[in-house]
């Protein structure tokens, strides 16, 4: 594996496109780091310190490590790339309901284009959006269960310079991913996210050593502690990865065709099914479907509403339950609306190709159908597993969030299936210019 890293510096242009992509990635730290007016960062920091002492980590510290810490620095970049990622989740969704959307997608690079400006504009309309409903929060500290005072001179002139700076800030952001896609290496609105998540593990770092020298609270940790905590997390990381790679492959026969002087077809191929076919979109929709409903809930001071609130807490038993079956029915939700079997089969059919022992047409369809069906239920189990282990750690076992955190949860499947993405793309480049890649045996194969 060293000598692959050590080659990738031998070819020209793929240094350059290591090169470019850092380039890019400090650039985004930067914005990351350059404050916006208007905003007593140290309050800020000392609320976002207090939101990781609750269970669960808050809300408010979730948003911080998702930004790489520009929320704490209220940075121009406090909303990270996340309103593109919105925008291009929510029209991906609407492409499987609206035909216009679908006729795009199906009219080649053309389509793709015009999605992808749409992109653009629905990005904007979120940024200015979630950059009023962040000015009004911290206006307005108390909503957000904080005692003290964040911002000192609020009113529409704090306001507008919020909402100017945050749509800035990420549409910047998103710009630069999308070089780092076309002229660096990786995925570029991936790497972006990962970097961030990335940033703060030297935090994560300070705080895991200082819970076994007595610094952290209420539980004591000693070295039996430690060794089980380095066990769970190789065993999680691994668990994620066979996650990530996970597919099942269906078997594809090509017959043969003549056109004039020329034979067509006749190999024999497979197709993937990825376990995980949803990612961590099912995690993305599940914890902020609970948080508002919880949000509204606490709004009314009755006794049934105040236990209700209680038990909904993120680590409380309740919240685990709904948070599972939540990521069960999105797991499927996603398979549901992405997943076209009918297509499958009939560009199957019309390029002569079939599935060993299945009909061509509608028993095709049925046969993929029912495997994905099944294989998603392994795939949403292993996800809520995964999702459900930071909670767990730091609700009942008294680890920090920010540590617990990097040992499961929708930051280590970002950070895993970006790193194994970009990856394939080195070893690509590695193998066709005839050098080793990472794995002397095996293969590495990528998300998609």
């Amino acid at each position: 594996m060293l000598s692959a890293f050590a080659n990738s510096i031998k070819i020209p242009e793929l240094r350059s496109r290591i090169l470019f992509t850092l380039g890019l990635v400090f650039i985004c730290r930067i914005i990351s780091i350059v404050p916006s007016p208007g905003v007593d960062v140290r309050a800020l920091q000392a609320a976002i310190a207090e939101s990781q002492n609750q269970a669960g980590g808050g809300f408010m510290s979730w948003i911080d490590l998702f930004s790489g810490g520009a929320l704490g620095n209220f940075a121009v970049g406090a909303l990270a790339i996340w309103p593109y990622i919105s925008a291009s989740i929510i029209l991906q969704l609407m492409t499987a309901v609206i035909p216009a959307l679908e006729r795009l997608v199906r009219e080649g690079d053309t389509g793709r284009a015009k999605l992808t400006q749409y992109t653009r504009y629905f990005t904007v309309i979120i940024c200015l959006v979630q950059g009023f409903a962040l000015a009004m929060s911290l206006e307005n500290p108390a909503s957000l269960g904080l005692p003290r005072e964040i911002v000192h001179d609020g009113g529409w002139g704090f306001r507008l310079i919020t909402m100017l700076a945050m749509t800035t800030g990420t549409m910047i952001m998103m710009w630069l991913g999308e070089q780092i896609t076309e002229r660096g290496i990786g995925n570029g609105i991936s790497v972006v996210i990962t970097v961030n998540i990335l940033s703060q593990v030297p935090s994560a770092l300070g705080i895991g050593l200082s819970m076994f020298g007595g610094g952290t609270g209420a539980a004591p940790f000693n070295v039996f502690h430690l060794i089980g905590l380095l066990t769970l997390t190789f065993l999680v990381t691994a668990l994620t990865v066979m996650l990530t790679q996970g597919q099942r492959k269906i078997p594809i026969h090509t017959a043969k065709r003549v056109v004039g002087r020329k034979v067509y077809g006749g190999q024999n191929t497979y197709m993937p099914l990825r376990v995980n076919y949803s990612g961590v979109m099912p995690i993305i929709f599940a914890a902020p479907l609970i948080a508002f409903p919880t949000m509204l809930i606490g709004r009314f001071h009755t006794d049934w509403c105040e236990r209700l609130y209680a038990a909904l807490q993120m680590g409380e038993p309740l919240y685990l339950a709904t948070y599972a079956v939540m990521i069960l029915f999105f797991s499927y939700f996603w398979v549901a609306t992405q997943f076209n079997p009918l297509q499958i089969a009939d560009d199957l059919k019309r390029n002569s190709g079939y599935v060993p022992g299945i009909r061509p047409g509608r028993p095709t369809a049925e046969f993929l159908d029912s495997t994905m069906t099944r294989i998603t239920f392994v795939g949403a189990m292993l996800l809520t597993a995964i999702a459900v282990i930071p909670m767990v750690l730091n609700n009942q076992f008294r680890v920090p969030w920010l540590v617990a955190s990097f040992m499961g949860g929708t930051s280590l499947l970002i950070v895993v299936g970006v790193m194994l993405d970009t990856m394939r793309q080195v070893e690509s480049h590695l193998l066709m210019r005839h050098y080793d890649g990472f794995l002397k045996k095996g293969r590495l194969r990528g998300r998609r």
